[in-house]
């Protein structure tokens, strides 16, 4: 009953006409918006931060993809507190239709899956636009690389969408005068440290970050190398024997989930066969949440933490 009656809310106001048909690229799709999005369903923390800091709560009707994964904080739980959260996980069609959707704001593997029930096309017959994460765009085509960039571009890209293309190019602006700051503030490094981003994976292969993942560019930002960079995809596994070859000086644990840093930091300890790595017997590793590594607002702050604890490595390690 909840989910019929957020739906007849949202089919009591239209989308507001907006003064031309405004179109954006979407993973290399061209997606025309005659009116602006009034009843919107976001998935997963870092695609509802980027909404929020955006302030456009108040065009949502609800999220997905947080608490299924233990990711909803205090903070975030505020901003989001009279909102249906409409699936623990990865959403169905049905819900999103039955939610009274006319727009979803996800991602491949954020929220979609190549082949499954709920794509663009899928949606489209129901009157559901998409706007796809940028980061998520290697899953179904081409990309030359990952920057913090296109953390920028999903902003600029919902200003237009949602008509508030001012309040999205001044928060844009902000970002890059603080990493601006951020950066400027640090001594300057003899050479990149090598950092490997372990999120999860103790009975098997380790899960960590690409070539496209969000990780490799703040790590490059803040003057490391992402030793994975050469994974020719964005989150995937690769052998415990390749990471060890590359000796990290830097491991970033992600934080999420229901296995603390802690808990994951224990293991990699445990393993004697990691016990070369120069991270492992320096003791040097990073808690990042998982909105900090993922795309969205808190990459600003993600880039501080690795920049200070990069140096740290530098100057407790030498060259």
């Amino acid at each position: 009953m909840k989910i019929l009656s957020l739906a007849f809310a949202a089919l009591a106001f239209a989308g507001a006409a907006i003064a031309a048909p405004i179109t954006v690229e979407s993973c290399e799709r061209q997606v025309v918006f005659d009116s602006v999005p009034k009843a919107a369903v976001v998935h997963d923390v870092n695609l509802v931060e980027m909404m929020l800091a955006l302030d456009l709560s108040d065009r949502m009707v609800g999220y997905t993809g947080i608490s299924g994964w233990h990711k909803l904080d205090d903070g975030l739980r505020k901003g989001i507190d009279d909102l249906p959260e409409l699936a623990p996980r990865y959403p169905s069609r049905e819900v999103l239709v039955g939610s009274g959707a006319d727009f979803f704001f996800a991602g491949w593997n954020y929220g979609m899956r190549v082949g499954g029930e709920v794509t663009p096309d899928t949606l489209a017959p129901f009157g559901i636009k998409v706007y796809e994460l940028t980061e998520s765009c290697v899953h179904i085509g081409p990309r030359k690389g990952i920057s913090i960039e296109d953390m920028y571009r999903d902003l600029l890209n919902l200003g237009k969408i949602f008509d508030i293309e001012a309040r999205a190019e001044t928060l844009v602006a902000k970002y890059r005068s603080e990493v601006e700051e951020i950066l400027g503030n640090l001594p300057e490094l003899d050479r990149p440290i090598r950092v490997f981003l372990y999120d999860s994976g103790e009975e098997g292969l380790p899960f960590t970050a690409g070539r496209y993942a969000m990780p490799t560019a703040l790590i490059e930002a803040s003057g490391g190398v992402n030793v994975t960079d050469d994974l020719e995809k964005s989150w995937s596994t690769v052998s415990w024997e390749s990471v060890v070859e590359r000796d990290p000086e830097l491991i970033v644990i992600v934080d999420y989930g229901s296995v603390s840093v802690e808990q994951k930091w224990n293991f990699l300890k445990s393993q004697p066969a990691l016990n070369g790595m120069s991270a492992i017997r320096d003791g040097r590793f990073l808690a990042l949440e998982y909105n900090e590594v993922t795309p969205g607002p808190r990459n600003i702050a993600a880039i501080a933490k690795l920049a200070a604890a990069i140096r740290n490595s530098q100057s407790t390690r030498g060259n």
